[in-house]
């Protein structure tokens, strides 16, 4: 998956995860991994910066609590997930090859 893919989807479990608890970098990485993230300890504290500019979470100490516009930002994110996922994941027809006449 391409780096920029990646941190998407990293960004997306991380407001969904923040839904449920402020987030940690410490608790983040091993929750990132568990979903098949490689990533370590710099690319989820620049990711949780990254949310924190956008207003997405707030910074307090070491942990991240989710913004209201966190919120509405992870609503609208699933609203486009459930869209994506009807079309993308039904099975795909083949192509067929284009023939010559």
């Amino acid at each position: 998956m391409r780096a920029d893919v990646q941190n998407l989807f990293i960004g997306i479990h991380m407001l969904y995860h923040a839904h449920e608890r402020d987030l940690t970098i410490s608790d983040m990485q091993p929750e990132l991994e568990r979903h098949g993230y490689k990533v370590a300890d710099r690319e989820v504290k620049q990711e949780l910066e990254r949310l924190t500019e956008e207003n997405f979470l707030t910074s307090h100490g070491d942990g991240y609590s989710i913004t209201g516009a966190g919120i509405e930002e992870f609503k609208e994110i699933q609203r486009k997930l459930k869209e994506l996922s009807d079309e993308v994941l039904k099975p795909v027809k083949r192509k067929q090859p284009d023939t010559i006449a």
